[in-house]
């Protein structure tokens, strides 16, 4: 068994779609990115990456790569799922908290965990996301970005 960490921050601002785990989040602010800046994928795709020692998110798909330009998270995420599979590694599950004063995160939890399943190929009773604030300290406490941490555990292909 191995465990990775993963960390990723952006920062709101307007005219931008607000994406987290995979789910389009009705907001007026949207995360700055190359891709679809979707923290919370980020944050697992550099866990799960982490885990099997395949780098990070940056090193597979860079934000000068014109291919990733807009990109959906979820099909990063999809891919990074493919790398472990080919290294001999499976998810056996993992846990996000995504750090954020607004919008509301709680109610779009099960629709996440659902988005990530999808992509993962998984059970939705592998992954476990949570909300919280910062107590409005900090960047994400003054509303000027959002942060994930996510942490996963894999194991060798049986």
């Amino acid at each position: 068994m191995r465990v990775g960490l993963g960390f990723d921050v952006h920062r709101l601002v307007p005219d931008r779609e607000l994406w987290l785990g995979g789910v389009k989040i009705d907001y007026h602010l949207g995360l700055l990115g190359h891709s679809d800046a979707d923290v919370a994928i980020h944050a697992l795709c550099d866990a799960l990456l982490g885990a099997a020692a395949l780098r990070d998110i940056g090193y597979h798909f860079p934000d000068t790569d014109p291919r990733y330009k807009g990109i959906d998270s979820r099909v990063l995420l999809t891919h990074v799922v493919a790398l472990l599979r080919e290294k001999g590694y499976r998810l056996v599950n993992c846990d996000l908290t995504i750090m954020a004063e607004q919008p509301k995160i709680n109610p779009h939890v099960p629709a996440m965990v659902a988005a990530l399943a999808q992509a993962m190929g998984c059970d939705e009773g592998q992954i476990s996301i949570k909300a919280t604030t910062t107590e409005r300290l900090g960047f994400t406490g003054r509303g000027e970005g959002i942060a994930a941490q996510a942490v996963a555990l894999i194991d060798t292909l049986r």
